[in-house]
């Protein structure tokens, strides 16, 4: 289970006093489970989602996982995949390798990764573009590779940032389905950052709202 436990964070305007982006949030994500998180823009979403990662540093709280505080723990180490909205991937890298980099860097050699990268890219219907450069692939074929690349190394939790945001309606819903699966499968907490509530309804068990610094569950 990963667990936010009590999480602030102040922001500063470049004219201005402080003022709190997150005041006391607290959110627990159950193995299988997604959890929502929707607000404005500049509500705090994905800076929440950032501390989780162990990108940003929070002003107060614990990110705990299955019971173990790793707040101090710095984000290779968390055994955490995060997506955000513009895939992220190297374009100096063919797909392949972009699939592999994950279990590279965890000591995996790079044959063996590469194997497991083309394993894969098959269950995404990609196999054929495994020495294409990503740049050469459609935006949904983009964001299958992103996904394999995130599945690979068997993360704990899942922290998606709009992942969908790029893409079109017809798209949008066949990856959510995609998606669900490979959450249930692999039984991945889950979080979900996003500004549209139709899809968090469609993906998460339960939504919440960041809004003046708080937290609220909306269902």
């Amino acid at each position: 289970m990963l667990e936010l436990c009590n999480i602030s964070k102040q922001w500063t305007p470049l004219h201005g006093s402080p003022k709190a982006l997150l005041r006391d949030v607290s959110v627990a994500v159950a193995a299988g489970e997604t959890v929502a998180l929707l607000g404005s823009s500049g509500s705090g979403k994905s800076t929440l989602l950032r501390i989780a990662a162990g990108l940003e540093p929070a002003d107060a709280g614990r990110v705990c996982m299955d019971g173990a505080d790793i707040s101090q723990l710095p984000p290779e180490r968390r055994g955490f995949a995060l997506m955000f909205q513009d895939f992220a991937l190297f374009p100096h890298l063919h797909v392949q390798d972009n699939v592999a980099f994950g279990l590279v860097e965890q000591g995996v050699a790079r044959q063996a990764a590469r194997e497991q990268a083309s394993a894969m890219l098959a269950r995404f219907g990609l196999a054929a573009y495994a020495g294409s450069k990503v740049w050469q692939l459609s935006g949904g074929e983009q964001q299958r590779v992103a996904l394999a690349r995130a599945l690979i190394t068997r993360p704990r939790a899942l922290l998606l940032d709009e992942p969908f945001s790029a893409l079109d309606a017809d798209l949008r819903l066949q990856l959510r389905e995609e998606f669900k699966a490979h959450i249930a499968e692999h039984r991945m907490a889950t979080l979900w950052v996003t500004h549209d509530e139709a899809e968090a309804r469609a993906m998460a068990m339960r939504g919440y709202r960041l809004q003046n610094g708080d937290l609220l569950q909306i269902w």
